[in-house]
């Protein structure tokens, strides 16, 4: 094969294919000096892709610099993920000699990084964590740099290093400034990686995997488009532009996620993917006001709904407002420039770039997504509130459901705070009985994973504690299908109720057949007098399903009520009539006076976290 080519090619004029040829000759000799592995379907796929190149390269001897189309593209960020940390200058080396050298020697004339070149012709892959890639190392490769040039390699590296990327504004290049606004500049993309991987290992957070994320100013979306246009002015009628290279170029986003996850999946020892642990680098640049006020104009600003507590809202106003700016922008002002990618007149675009003078401002959050714990609440005090009820800055009731499951949870998951969601409430005066209220806990920002373990002892805490006003059933970790499921739930539940009735004249036994003898009974409810104040005055139909009189000896006023009803009855307003705006009530129905004493709910219809 490597003769074949030999005969057909002049290397002076395919610089990329004297590459290949160099590294299939070095891999020939590595397999010489050691016993051969067993080439797999990647290994074979590779090298059939890199002698297709070769072939189509051999059609077009006039052309000076070789297409780099997406096929090659690809090639190249494979072949650079089989090098070795040892061959790093080796590969990038390999990468350079593919690329069209007066078009690279352009670029780096402008003020682009090496990363934003490589990037920009479509080079994917671990290349972007090489340590040794600069302006000078990219220089000698393409024979740029001269005899008497050398001389001071080292100090005109120096100099590239401290001039900020016109177009990523310094940010694949490792220099950015912190949250105090001072200057920080990372040697490569092991030194960022080791200050991330630090920030999570501080915060104590147990992880399995982890998702990174990068959100970019939009001035980086600005600057690209303008480039993209000023290169197919320049270059547009040569074969190596043709062969649509820009058109496959990569994102300051992917290159930095390139960059950093594999030194990151090597320093906290687990894969990078799809995973409920965040990794958020948020880079926003004061260029970018302009851009990203003009884009989300055109949009429309629309409010971001965040839940309280969140991490992001107990940052300082003006970090978090970069976050969230950013979130909001990223998407819109991607949209703006899509539609502009093929607009050659546009005004708004000017190239050379400006020299940049400050580095982007990087806020890095970690934070992982809720996690819910599900379960049922038990409620065995007639002076508990369902959630903390404060009223003039007192305390309603000597405690709440929400904080004595929420405070045995959160410690425990080292979480940042919580949030108590449940299917229903029940007033402060009513228990809660039978198998419970379906309820969730979100927790915010867990740095402990719960194992199974973890979730049976803090039931056991929950139970054992000495007050005995709170209890829970079948607690277990759900998914935010948990949530789904308990609100589609809540809607069709039936809920049955035991109260503790008294009326005006003695109990007949008449009383008892007429009550029993109602089925799926439809009344009418006008919003109760004691919630007025807080609820809409509104008529609702409600069905009572099915009740029942329980005597109780010794009284001939005095009864317990069972009943069984469609969700959201207001009992109490059923059992006296609410001054007429329930109809018909207890009250109506037995021709005479009847007040509510005390009252249990018995049951919640729902299967929702019946079992553990």
């Amino acid at each position: 094969m490597l003769k074949r080519f030999v005969s057909h090619i002049n290397t002076q004029h395919f610089p990329y294919t004297h590459s290949l040829l160099f590294e299939l000759k070095k891999k020939k000799r590595k397999l010489k000096s050691r016993k051969p592995p067993q080439r797999d379907s990647a290994a074979i796929a590779l090298r059939e892709s890199r002698c297709k190149m070769a072939d189509a390269n051999m059609n077009n001897t006039e052309t000076e610099h070789v297409s780099i189309d997406s096929e090659a593209a690809h090639v190249i960020s494979s072949a650079v993920e089989c090098h070795g940390d040892d061959d790093d200058v080796g590969a990038l080396h390999d990468v350079v000699k593919g690329l069209p050298s007066h078009a690279v020697k352009d670029l780096l004339s402008v003020g682009v990084c090496t990363r934003c070149i490589l990037r920009l012709f479509g080079i994917g892959g671990n290349i972007y964590s090489i340590s040794v890639i600069s302006p000078s190392i990219l220089n000698s490769v393409i024979g740029e740099q001269r005899h008497d040039e050398e001389i001071s390699s080292n100090s005109k590296e120096l100099e590239f290093e401290e001039v900020l990327c016109a177009l990523c504004l310094g940010i694949l290049q490792f220099t950015y400034c912190d949250d105090k606004e001072i200057p920080v500049k990372k040697g490569n993309a092991n030194d960022m990686a080791v200050a991330i991987s630090e920030l999570v290992k501080r915060e104590g957070y147990q992880i399995d995997s982890f998702s990174l994320e990068v959100s970019v100013p939009p001035i980086i979306l600005e600057n690209e488009h303008s480039v993209r246009l000023y290169m197919k002015r320049k270059y547009g009628t040569e074969t190596w532009f043709q062969g649509g290279p820009l058109s496959q170029s990569i994102s300051a986003k992917d290159a930095l996620k390139f960059s950093l996850a594999k030194p990151l999946e090597t320093m906290l020892d687990c894969k990078s993917g799809i995973s409920n642990f965040r990794i958020r680098l948020t880079f926003s640049h004061k260029a970018s006001k302009v851009v990203q006020s003009v884009a989300v104009s055109k949009q429309g600003c629309k409010r971001i709904k965040t839940g309280t507590g969140s991490s992001v809202d107990s940052l300082d106003d003006s970090v978090a407002g970069d976050i969230k700016c950013s979130d909001l922008a990223d998407a819109t002002v991607e949209r703006s420039f899509d539609g502009l990618q093929d607009n050659e007149s546009s005004e708004c675009f000017k190239f050379p770039l400006e020299k940049v003078n400050d580095a982007c401002r990087l806020v890095l959050l970690c934070q992982r997504t809720p996690i819910y714990f599900g379960g049922r609440y038990l409620k065995y005090s007639r002076n508990v509130s369902q959630t903390r009820w404060i009223i003039d800055d007192e305390r309603m009731g000597e405690a709440s459901v929400e904080e004595i499951i929420g405070s045995n949870i959160q410690p425990l998951c080292q979480g940042d705070n919580y949030k108590f969601h449940a299917a229903g409430r029940e007033d402060i005066d009513v228990r809660m009985l039978g198998s419970g209220r379906p309820f969730l806990v979100e927790v915010q920002n867990a740095r402990r994973i719960p194992s199974e373990a973890f979730v049976r002892e803090i039931e056991t805490n929950i139970n054992n504690l000495e007050n005995k006003l709170v209890g829970v059933k079948n607690l277990k970790v759900v998914g935010i299908e948990g949530w789904t499921m308990m609100h589609e739930g809540e809607a069709e539940k039936q809920k049955q109720y035991a109260a503790l009735v008294w009326i005006s004249r003695p109990l007949e036994d008449v009383d008892l057949d007429s009550i029993s003898s109602l089925k799926d009974m439809q009344i009418l409810q006008g919003t109760p007098i004691r919630v007025l104040h807080r609820r809409s005055p509104l008529q609702r139909e409600k069905i009572i399903h099915w009740m029942k009189i329980e005597r109780i000896g010794g009284s001939s006023q005095y009864f317990l009520l069972h009943l069984c009803t469609q969700a959201g009855t207001y009992i109490k307003e059923f059992v006296h009539g609410d001054l007429g705006r329930t109809h018909p009530s207890i009250g109506s129905i037995l021709g005479c006076r009847a007040e509510i004493l005390q009252l249990d709910v018995t049951d919640v219809k729902m299967d929702c976290f019946l079992t553990e």
